[in-house]
């Protein structure tokens, strides 16, 4: 054998010997002619994901949910006011006797022992029956506490207690290349663990895919593997604390291939407290119209001392923003002890707070940092409350016409108000024996329908929940009435 190949097999041998002694002796010393040489471990023992993963198991249940067959639903609704011009909605109806059948399935979390359950609103969206499987498979029927389209969050109740229920924990600490865990149903597989890192925050997806925007949109992106079923569960680092609430995959196929993104703990908190407090959410508005701020746009408008934050294109009149001060050109780069680097970071941090609420401004104009203060209100321009009722609050029953009758009236559907006591039709002046015909440009004839369509209005995302009735008044006058769902308190 030549010279140097053995003396550099002889190195290389030395080199494998004491790099094995060393990984033996793990940050022992190793002596080496009187001196001594320190041992780095140069790889950190792999991540336990046991602890977390069986904390959050049994928070974690799947939920399926049903509805009748409809050849139309009937969650988008028609102006009245389209009708009045144009004729009468040709919506078909419900298929008489039909019975509830599969609609989908997805995942939630348990957020208290008495029940309370965090999904997603698209997971129960159009449902009329939802059944919810815990992870020991005992099975509950759930009622729709509030539900919120613009985070895609809905809050569920069922009737049980001591469940064991999940620990939030704070989304704002995490860190990009931090292990979490994703834990749901996908593909109706139960109690599926699976697990990844965070890859991004306050990720904005609709900027990402060119699709409409999705509402309130402040992503966290992971890696862990989440395909269809896992809507509505966990994330949670490696405490077993929910970060997020798993939401949507970036796919072509629909199938996972690479990120999921879930809505950070930090939303879901002030979304849940408000659905469980008044039914729906209060939503502090800000009142600007803005852009993210790009090399291009600084370039443009000649703005100085600011390189990231959101740009105020126009400021509405009277609006949160307005009384603070705020102006077209301003750039905006934090909000309370929340810094502002892109319209997500925005989002999210207006999202925490209510109308009502005070918090500080931090923007850059013309080129020098200034602070004001800030009181945010609601999309009708002040700072009450409002808070949505249940079916009931209507104050009535609804009675099936007979043939006879609709012949009489001329009309192919309907229902007819009976027991009124005070509620929210009394109020709008409906009377007893009043004939429902259509609500929103749908037509209705039985109990049932009214009660789908009032709750798909509770689900809009619109702050304006109001039904719009066309109906036959008891001396024969035919009318419309709107009826609002929403009080301000």
């Amino acid at each position: 054998m030549d010279k140097y190949k053995k003396q550099t097999l002889v190195l290389a041998l030395a080199a494998t010997l004491f790099a094995t002694s060393c990984a033996e002796a793990g940050n022992n010393s190793v002596s080496d002619s009187g001196n001594f040489i320190q041992a780095v471990s140069t790889s950190s023992a792999p991540t336990d994901f046991t602890t977390a993963a069986e904390s959050t198991i049994n928070c974690v249940v799947s939920i399926k949910s049903f509805a009748t067959p409809r050849q139309s639903r009937m969650s988008e609704f028609n102006d009245p006011l389209f009708e009045f011009f144009f004729g009468p909605s040709r919506q078909q109806r419900p298929q008489r006797n039909a019975e509830p059948q599969p609609l989908g399935l997805g995942s939630g979390v348990i957020i208290s022992a008495d029940g309370y359950i965090i999904t997603n609103n698209h997971v129960i969206e159009g449902a009329e029956k939802l059944e919810i499987t815990l992870n020991d498979n005992s099975t509950y029927n759930a009622t729709v506490i509030g539900a919120d389209a613009a985070t895609d969050l809905a809050l569920l109740k069922i009737d049980a207690e001591d469940l064991s229920f999940i620990t939030f924990g704070d989304s704002d600490k995490l860190k990009v290349g931090e292990w979490v865990l994703a834990v749901g149903n996908p593909f109706g597989f139960t109690s599926t663990v699976t697990a990844g890192i965070i890859s991004a925050k306050a990720r904005n997806i609709s900027s990402i895919t060119h699709s409409q925007q999705m509402g309130i949109e402040s992503f966290i992106q992971t890696d862990a593997v989440v395909n269809q079923g896992n809507s509505g569960g966990a994330l949670v680092n490696t405490r077993g604390e929910l970060i997020g609430i798993n939401t949507l995959i970036y796919s072509r196929t629909g199938d996972y291939s690479g990120y999921a993104f879930a809505i950070p703990s930090s939303i879901v908190k002030k979304v849940v407290t408000d659905l469980r407090q008044y039914g729906q959410v209060q939503r502090a508005m800000l009142g600007v119209t803005f852009t993210e701020l790009t090399p291009e746009l600084r370039e443009k408008e000649k703005i100085t001392g600011v390189t990231e934050g959101v740009y105020v294109v126009q400021v509405e009149n009277n609006s949160a923003a307005d009384e603070a001060g705020l102006k077209t050109g301003d750039v905006i780069i934090q909000i309370g002890d929340k810094k502002v680097k892109n319209s997500a970071s925005l989002q999210e941090a207006v999202s925490r707070f209510s109308p009502g609420d005070k918090s500080t401004i931090k923007f850059v104009r013309d080129g020098k940092t200034q602070e004001v203060s800030v009181v945010f209100r609601n999309s009708q321009g002040n700072t009450k409350i409002t808070k949505n009722d249940d079916f009931t609050a209507l104050g009535c029953a609804f009675m099936k016409l007979s043939d006879s009758t609709k012949e009489s009236l001329h009309i192919s559907n309907g229902v007819q108000v009976k027991g009124l006591t005070e509620g929210r039709f009394k109020a709008a002046g409906i009377k007893n024996g009043f004939v429902i015909v259509e609500i929103n440009g749908n037509p209705v004839n039985s109990q049932s329908d009214v009660e789908f369509i009032y709750e798909s209005i509770m689900r809009d995302k619109s702050s304006d929940k109001v039904m719009f009735i066309k109906g036959i008044q008891p001396n024969g006058k035919r009318t419309y009435i709107a009826v609002p769902l929403t009080d301000e308190e």
